[in-house]
């Protein structure tokens, strides 16, 4: 008789195992659920960004449509585009980039300075075909110097690598304006670096 029959024991044990199986996977699920749920709460609002993006293009399109008199309305929404990337890419405020671009060429495409710099971020030459060799443009002179969106790339990393040599945003703006060379000789020689264009430019981007 006890030959033939299972052992109450060895079914209670299957049964244990397999409720044990079930409330483990059960349990498994229910903390994917939770880990996909925080991540999903956490994740940066990609959505939003764009939007805020996308917000930010529009504004700077509004003030290129204002003060720059040179360019068609497509090429200053495509450059809209571009000044917001630059800046973003190297952490610098679009306003910021847009004070720049207003003090230095009055965002005037074909603008020339007197001592021969060119474009909407006023680049001199030589200057220009270092940058453009760094970055990986191809260099024709005045045609990409006069391409206002290749100027800009050239611009952003070129006060971006200033920043980075002074470590200091006024001093690289004054180098920027008055090249880095001056600037050198100046902190050199321990003497004051002038502050009028910082201020030109702090004044604008309140303004703008």
């Amino acid at each position: 008789m006890e030959l033939n029959e299972p052992p109450i024991r060895l079914i209670t044990y299957h049964r244990l195992l397999l409720i044990k199986n079930r409330t483990l996977r059960l349990l498994a699920r229910i903390a994917l659920v939770i880990i996909i749920s925080s991540l999903v709460l956490h994740l940066p609002d990609f959505t939003s960004k764009t939007q805020d993006g996308e917000q930010t293009i529009q504004e700077i399109h509004g003030i290129l449509e204002k003060y720059s008199k040179d360019m068609d309305n497509i090429t200053r929404h495509k450059l809209a585009k571009v000044i917001y990337e630059e800046s973003v890419r190297y952490n610098h405020d679009p306003k910021f980039i847009l004070a720049l671009i207003a003090i230095e060429s009055s965002f005037q495409n074909r603008s020339v300075s007197e001592k021969g710099a060119k474009g909407l971020m006023q680049l001199m030459p030589y200057v220009a075909e270092s940058l453009a060799q760094e970055l990986g443009i191809e260099w024709h002179g005045d045609p990409t110097l006069f391409n206002p969106f290749l100027n800009i790339r050239m611009g952003v990393y070129y006060l971006s690598q200033l920043i980075l040599d002074f470590e200091d945003l006024r001093v690289a703006l004054v180098a920027y304006n008055y090249g880095p060379t001056y600037v050198k000789g100046l902190i050199e020689r321990r003497q004051r670096i002038p502050a009028h264009y910082y201020h030109r430019i702090l004044t604008t981007y309140q303004t703008l």
